[in-house]
């Protein structure tokens, strides 16, 4: 049974190629072929109750008839479903993968199989595509109609009306009625048809996507969701119920639910004839013995009860599948058996790397026709998990040697930021989403992942398709690419808004052929460039020079999403108060004016240097000290204004607070497409701008020998510069902190007072936190007086949950990978609560201690212990000025659930805090300072590793993000690379990338390569981009710092 070569294929079920997925053969063994001989057919029953027959071959093992049901279903995630059949003792026991099937099935033409979910994970969100959630909600239904999902009364009607509004529409009271009237989805459904009529209304615009997500949200909470109970007894002999979840093993009495044993405190499970035996770790705290008895009905149920948990043990909690015992020699001791196919992570990691096509389906029961979302999402798992440890969380399966034990992984799913196009018409099927409409103009940008992808579509387009070979009577559904599907509506939909969050499909399938995909947007002219730079001149201070025309072009833009948007804006609305306009608008206006004279000067200069014009005119203009000194100086009358600065963010800041509407208005304001970057940082811009100067006048001075006729003037300009910086320096740093903290209150639910007087913002970052279920990822947040952790919430706007708080006053923090077995692990110890953490990687372990004994030596020297800052309800000071309630919860947190995708306000799914997420790695306040000072803008040639040909776009590197335009001149860009996570590099010899001054950009299955146009500017966007990829340690940053006096 456990034999290599009954092992199951890499990726068949989920209909990959054979080189694509997650192997899990040795190194050098090849898949096994398919039995060939006598074909058999077996009935299975699918979810919908409609039954379908396949014909495999009578020696095949269970998974060949598994694969083709999931072939058959275009089902991508087939890993959390099994089949289950009466054996010939008429028990139900589900299909072994790895044995014949003509050695389970006995009589074949007697038995109907079913197609049921054998995995329910912690979280629906987890599920990653429509169908699958479309098939939980079926299960779910079916549960309901045969009693094993109880609930009360409210839940039940609830989860019922959730089920109506997927399959007949919005609300129709003489429909719903007949409609239930002719369908039982619950025993004494009578009783309930009044408040399920009642709930139906509430759900009006919901999509069926949209229903089947909020169902599984709903059944999710009860006790009873997954639960399949086994009837055993006690050593007392008292009658209970054994069942199996992804977080243990529970008992029950009755339908309640008494006891339950996370897997982390299993040491051991066995059988031995009719007991079933749970050994348990010591615990000195417990009272339970060592090992608990159960007894069964006989060998069989107990044997069956045995293989389900070691298969959920396997697949919740290990990262790869269990490598197969070796065969005794002579005597075997024991069961044989082990689970087959793909963990959770491995399932997780497949579906997040893109490795499947989307295609539609049909729901039998809606009269609502879906299709699955368009929009390619790879998303990118967590990057080092903490890796297993056969101390802490082994466990033992019969009678064998012990097998390493695994974490649970809570994975993230990768956001997504959206794509417009030009076109005259809106998609249909957009028009129901209730996110879709919210803001016409919308944060309107697609992320470079999503490019790759339609690259490698039109790529595989143009090759010949080859077939994929039947089983059986298997006929499988052609998969769709994203382009021919949108090619086939004519023009691209426009203002397409992808919401960030993890409900279903409220993300709507998102133009691909972008401008930045067009060979007429984009000409690839690389003869023209070779000619074009060997004109140029090859100092290096005229390439100095030039940064300086680039980032002023950005620097200008940037000042006028203040100056010419939002103040037209702010015009046409009567939402933000004449003291505030008075104290915001007039001190950019005047910054705005000198820098556009400013940059005019400066191109002069260069198209003189470059002898593009003017060319007759006699004199030495191969500098730029001169317009910078010049410049500098007439910037010093307008410091009153950057003086200002300061109290115009606070200003803007404690507007909102304080009025609900121009929170609102702000709040629509980002999502339009020339709004890149959270409002309040642009008011930030001119106090940057001055580091700018400053860094580009340092690089001439050092370039420059002390007799070039240009140094003197540099060497003045960086005199008068770096006295305005240093004036102006402690007020920027207390503008940034000011600004992090509101940027952060806006991604945070369950904080009353996070930003007060006196607090600073360390760090942010992703941990796991161990506890009774493992190891689940968190979202930590480090001040310089508290410590939270966060989950990542199911709400449209995707904001996390504070789950609870650390003062650090008398905190201590202490490495415990030996105590836990878990590597790179910390325990931090406060006075009323401890928890234990694991990072990512030693490195990110070691920046966290850091700051981490830097803010607990901050806390202890501060006058004491820090204020609350959980809300149990958060208050609402904001004036009623503009008529708006405020949103009521329901009474029941069931229906409250129901409309939390439309009451829930968009928001920017591309923050650091969600990248961070994704990405599980942290950034620092000191990364975001240095941050600051390595913005960048410029020309780049980019490629895709798929792709033929350059494209030349403009390149904008702030934030920690790469910004792509067409051309400068663009007021808005047009697609984003959040860059924490990736890798710098050169490309190799056997890349082929014969072109000097390329630098990679790569992380998992995402290649870029981009072409800087000198060995000056490659340099500098190498420099600039390594800084995000890879922050330092704080050792290393403040000493970095220390070399830039100010």
């Amino acid at each position: 049974m456990g034999e290599i070569e009954q092992r199951p294929t890499p990726g068949s079920r989920l209909g990959a190629p054979e080189n694509s997925g997650i192997s899990t053969l040795e190194h050098g063994q090849k898949p096994p072929p398919t039995p060939s001989g006598k074909l058999i057919s077996i009935k299975i029953q699918m979810l919908d109750d409609t039954q379908e027959a396949f014909e495999v071959p009578q020696r095949a093992p269970g998974k060949v008839l598994l694969d083709a049901v999931c072939n058959h279903l275009n089902l991508v995630e087939g890993d959390y479903f099994g089949l289950e059949f009466p054996d010939h003792k008429k028990i139900t026991v589900w299909l072994d993968l790895l044995k014949p099937i003509v050695k389970q099935i006995r009589r074949p033409k007697h038995v109907v199989v079913k197609f049921v979910v054998k995995f329910f994970p912690p979280d629906h969100a987890q599920l990653q595509e429509e169908l699958t959630r479309y098939l939980f909600a079926l299960q779910v239904k079916q549960d309901l109609a045969q009693g094993r999902l109880t609930c009360n009364d409210t839940s039940a009607a609830l989860l019922i009306s959730h089920i109506v509004q997927s399959e007949i529409g919005d609300f129709d009271e003489a429909l719903d009625r007949e409609h239930l009237a002719k369908n039982k989805y619950i025993p004494q459904q009578d009783a309930l048809e009044d408040k399920i009529v009642e709930f139906h209304h509430n759900h009006i615009g919901q999509t069926p996507a949209e229903s089947d997500f909020q169902l599984l949200e709903i059944a999710r909470r009860l006790e009873m969701y997954g639960i399949r109970l086994h009837p055993a007894k006690d050593r007392e002999g008292t009658k209970i119920n054994l069942a199996v979840a992804n977080t243990g093993i529970l008992v029950f009495q009755g339908f309640t639910k008494i006891n339950a044993f996370n897997w982390a405190k299993v040491r051991k499970l066995s059988f031995k004839r009719k007991r079933f035996l749970i050994k348990l770790r010591p615990d000195a705290n417990s009272s339970y013995q060592d090992t608990l008895e159960f007894l069964m009905a006989s060998r069989d149920f107990c044997k069956s009860f045995w293989k389900i948990c070691v298969e959920h043990h396997a697949f919740f909690r290990l990262f790869e599948e269990p490598k197969p015992k070796p065969k005794p020699v002579l005597f075997s001791r024991g069961s044989s058996f082990r689970f087959s196919g793909r963990t959770q992570k491995q399932v997780l990691d497949y579906v997040k790397e893109g490795g499947h096509k989307k295609v539609q389906f049909e729901r039998k029961h809606s009269r609502i026709h879906s299709i699955r979302s368009l929009a390619s999402q790879p998303a990118e798992p967590n990057s080092e998990v903490p890796k297993q440890s056969p101390q802490s969380t082994g466990l033992t399966y019969g009678e064998g040697a012990e097998l390493p034990g695994g974490q649970s992984c809570q994975q993230g799913r990768e956001l997504k930021v959206s794509a417009e196009e030009p076109g005259p018409q809106q998609s249909p099927s957009l028009q129901k989403s209730p996110l879709g409409n919210k803001k016409a103009d919308g944060a309107i940008m697609v992320t470079m992942e999503e490019e790759e992808e339609a690259v490698k579509d039109r790529s595989q387009q143009s090759k010949p398709k080859t077939s994929h070979p039947q089983t059986g009577s298997l006929t499988g559904s052609p998969h769709l690419s994203e382009l021919s599907v949108n090619s086939q509506g004519g023009a691209a939909p426009a203002n397409v808004t992808l919401s960030p969050n993890l409900s279903p499909d409220t993300k709507q399938a998102s133009p691909l052929v972008s401008p930045l995909l067009n060979d007429q947007a984009c000409p690839r002219t690389d003869d023209e460039e070779e000619v074009r730079r060997k004109r140029f001149p090859t100092d290096k201070a005229y390439f100095i020079a030039k940064e300086v025309s680039t980032t002023e072009r950005t620097y200008l833009k940037d000042l006028e999403v203040i100056t010419s948007w939002f103040q037209s804006t702010v015009s046409k609305e009567d939402s933000m108060p004449e003291t505030l306009k008075s104290l915001i608008f007039p001190n950019f206006e005047p910054l705005h004016k000198f820098h556009t004279s400013f940059l005019k000067e400066i191109e002069q200069r260069l198209a003189l240097w470059e002898g593009r014009s003017n060319a007759h005119i006699q004199g030495d203009y191969q500098r730029i000290g001169d317009v910078m000194l010049k410049n500098i100086q007439g910037m010093k009358p307008l410091a009153v204004h950057l003086w200002k600065h300061n109290e115009a963010l606070e200003g803007l800041e404690n507007g909102i607070k304080g009025s609900r509407r121009l929170e609102n208005f702000c709040r629509d304001f980002e999502l339009q497409k020339v709004c890149y970057l959270p409002l309040n940082t642009f008011l930030l811009r001119p106090l940057h701008r001055l580091m700018h100067y400053k860094q580009v006048l340092e690089r001439l001075c050092k370039h420059h020998p002390p007799s070039h006729a240009d140094f003197r003037d540099c060497r003045a300009a960086l005199a008068e510069i770096t006295e305005m910086v240093a004036q102006l320096h402690g007020t920027m740093i207390k503008m940034e902190n000011f600004q992090k903290l509101h940027e952060l209150k806006k991604d945070l639910i369950g904080v009353d007072n996070l930003v007060i007087p006196g607090r600073e913002f360390i760090r942010l970052g992703s941990l796991s936190k161990l506890s009774g279920k493992g190891l689940q990822q968190r979202m930590f947040f480090l001040f310089n007086d508290v410590l939270l952790y966060t989950s990542r919430g199911l709400t449209a706007s995707n904001q996390f949950k504070v789950h609870g708080q650390l003062p650090l006053y008398g905190m201590t923090i202490e490495e415990s990978e030996d105590q836990w077995g878990v590597p790179h692990c910390l325990t931090l110890r406060g006075q009323r609560q401890s928890i234990i953490v694991a990072a990512s990687s030693r490195s990110e372990m070691q920046k966290w201690v850091e700051d981490i004994q830097m803010a607990i030596d901050l806390a202890e020297k501060s006058s004491g212990p820090t204020p609350e800052l959980l809300a149990s309800s958060p208050p609402d000071n904001k004036s009623p000025e503009e008529g708006m309630a405020v949103d009521q919860e329901s009474e029941d947190d069931l229906s409250a659930s129901r409309t939390s995708l439309e009451r829930q306000a968009p928001h920017r799914g591309n923050t650091m805090v969600h990248v961070c997420w994704h990405r599980n790695t942290s950034v620092s306040m000191v990364d975001f300072s240095i941050a600051v000072e390595n913005q960048l803008s410029g020309n780049l040639l980019r490629k895709f590793k798929n792709s033929n040909g350059w494209q030349k776009l403009w390149v904008v590197f702030t934030n920690f993000c790469l910004f792509f335009y067409k051309s400068h001149q663009d007021s808005h860009p047009l697609a984003s690379l959040p860059l924490l996570g990736y890798s710098l590099t050169v490309p190799s010899e056997s890349e082929n990338i014969h072109k000097d001054y390329v630098f990679k950009l790569h992380f998992k299955s995402h290649v870029y390569y981009f072409r800087a146009e000198s060995e000056y500017t490659f340099d500098r966007w190498m420099e600039v981009i390594r800084s995000a990829t890879s922050s330092a340690s704080r050792t290393h940053i403040l000493s970095h710092k220390e070399s830039h006096v100010y």
